[in-house]
């Protein structure tokens, strides 16, 4: 199985919103990455709308072809925002209004979840849901009637970043067995937060993941190489 390439183009939006203006196009980076491989675009619509905002999500749910991943909060107003643009995927996650970037897993005791899932699919929505590499959110998200996980992979990522050997197999290990865990689901398996070429390379040992969302990483080091070396390369490491 080919693991596909989501790629996350929030910070597109926020190098635009730095001036208040129009540039860079939100559109332009979505129809560049897809040109080069991207299999579908991911994201976050923060209540705060602080990068990508609601219009700009309508306008790519309609402009382009490719399918949209919409990252959300568990609130019954982006709940309806998802209604409204029609995603082909959903993937619920915390949120903290001061946060410079999303610091963990979904808290999944949290209320009226398991109605909010329901509600997003009975709308032919898939719903992942954003979780610590932990089995047992493994087990509680396939209870809740997610169709999906996404293993929150930032502390394996930092790990790599410092060379930590120890760090590195600990929080490697949790990720594999929480893929043996989903094994026995039905639930997609996927990866993201962090990521990088190093970290998205060594986690390619674990056989069948669905997806890999990148997003930090392909945006910051296309200033320097561009999007098409940059997908590139990462579908090559996928491939």
């Amino acid at each position: 199985m080919k693991s596909k390439l989501g790629v996350n183009i929030d910070h597109v939006a926020t190098l635009r919103n730095a001036r208040g203006e129009n540039h860079p196009v939100l559109l332009k980076a979505a129809e560049e990455v897809i040109k080069y491989g991207a299999d579908s675009i991911t994201i976050h619509v923060r209540e705060d709308q602080r990068h990508v905002n609601k219009k700009d999500a309508l306008l790519l749910k309609k402009k382009i072809k490719k399918p949209i991943n919409l990252e959300m909060a568990p609130t019954n107003n982006m709940v309806n925002f998802a209604l409204k643009l029609k995603p082909k995927f959903v993937c619920i996650v915390p949120e903290k209004r001061k946060e410079v970037t999303t610091e963990g897993g979904l808290n999944l005791s949290h209320k009226n979840l398991k109605i909010l899932i329901n509600k997003l699919k009975k709308n032919n929505i898939e719903v992942s849901l954003f979780i610590n590499p932990s089995t047992k959110d493994v087990i509680n998200s396939h209870k809740l009637g997610a169709n999906a996980i996404e293993i929150h992979t930032g502390s394996f990522a930092n790990a790599i970043k410092t060379k930590n050997k120890n760090k590195i197999i600990l929080e490697f290990n949790k990720i594999k067995k929480c893929k043996l865990e989903c094994d026995k689901t039905k639930m997609k398996f996927n990866l993201g937060h962090g990521l990088d070429y190093k970290s998205t390379m060594y986690l390619n040992k674990i056989k069948n993941i669905n997806e890999y969302n990148i997003g930090h990483f392909i945006i910051g080091e296309s200033l320097f190489d561009g999007f098409p070396k940059v997908i590139k390369k990462f579908k090559r490491l996928l491939s």
